[in-house]
């Protein structure tokens, strides 16, 4: 997050995107791929959420691990299929909401940080 004269932010061009995991080395395992493969600028790892959802017919409670993933908009495509391969679930929970506003230095440092998705040849 550098000195840079912070540019206008077009609203919705960075969001946040949430994954669970059944734990801690698994969200970090993930988050440390998508960081390096530059899918993600920052991923935040909350731990001992509660999740009680339906699965195959039946109420489930369990203790997860939620990330908080920020990334560009249009790298989503890209950062959900990744982690859909790599996810210890079989239906794994991407869902990602945009970013209206915020702290300029920061949308922007997000921008700098996740490349463009490359233009296919």
């Amino acid at each position: 997050m550098g000195d840079k004269i912070p540019t206008p932010y077009e609203s919705g061009s960075n969001s946040v995107v949430f994954v669970t995991t059944p734990t801690k080395d698994a969200a970090r395992k993930l988050a440390r791929c998508i960081t390096e493969h530059k899918l993600a600028a920052c991923v935040n790892i909350i731990p001992q959420i509660e999740s009680i959802y339906v699965w195959e017919g039946k109420v489930n409670e369990d203790s997860e691990y939620l990330m908080m993933i920020k990334t560009r908009t249009e790298r989503i495509d890209e950062l959900s299929k990744y982690v859909s391969e790599n996810h210890p679930y079989s239906v794994a929970e991407v869902i990602s909401l945009p970013i209206e506003n915020g702290n300029l230095p920061y949308l922007n440092w997000i921008r700098e940080t996740v490349p463009e998705k490359p233009v296919p040849k």
